[in-house]
């Protein structure tokens, strides 16, 4: 199960160029192979799992129902908060998307999804790239969490302060979850990528 499979309602030719091989990987396929000046790179992507390892069999859609139905029988209010962060080490990027399920002054608990790539990138491009896999996300359990009247949010890890190099993203990030419909949420207050990602990443 490829839980970044091309699922977004915008057109191929829509997507920003360095984003196709997240969005349209070849099908049942571990990683994307890409030829790019003669250099093969390889986007591996992972299972989603919780925090203390334990693999999700079910696909992601699946396992957020049987969590929001249990969660709700056991008589606790969620918000659901999503947010990706990203590492360069050597020539490789590291992402994690995590799936945030707060209960109302209850704690909560997270689903985690990592992935590595070998494409290099500018930090804008990085940087939208994160946003783009954490709206991906969104869009597959937006309908699912309305059914069930819980709060959705997507958090981007860019900083609204102009003095830092990550704020360049900033209105392209705004601009395509705003767009969406999706809550917006960016430093100090985006937890779900800025923490929680940051943490497994």
């Amino acid at each position: 199960f490829n839980p970044f499979s091309a699922v977004l309602p915008f057109r191929r030719s829509a997507l920003p160029p360095f984003l196709l091989p997240f969005f349209y990987p070849p099908p049942h396929t571990p990683y994307v192979l890409i030829s790019l000046t003669s250099r093969v790179i390889k986007i591996f992507h992972m299972g989603w799992r919780r925090f203390n390892g334990e693999r999700i069999e079910d696909n992601i859609l699946d396992a957020v129902r049987s969590t929001v139905e249990r969660e709700i029988a056991e008589g606790y209010r969620l918000k659901v908060c999503i947010g990706t962060d990203s590492q360069v080490r050597s020539t490789v990027t590291e992402y994690a998307t995590v799936i945030v399920f707060l209960r109302e002054k209850k704690g909560g608990f997270m689903f985690i999804h990592n992935e590595k790539s070998e494409k290099p990138m500018s930090l804008r491009e990085r940087m939208i790239t994160e946003v783009w896999k954490s709206v991906d996300v969104a869009y597959k359990l937006c309908d699912l969490l309305d059914e069930y009247d819980i709060e959705l949010e997507v958090h981007a890890d860019i900083n609204t302060d102009p003095h830092f190099k990550s704020n360049e993203a900033l209105r392209e990030a705004m601009g395509y979850i705003l767009g969406m419909g999706f809550v917006f949420k960016a430093k100090p207050d985006a937890f779900a990528s800025s923490y929680c990602a940051d943490k497994v990443v």
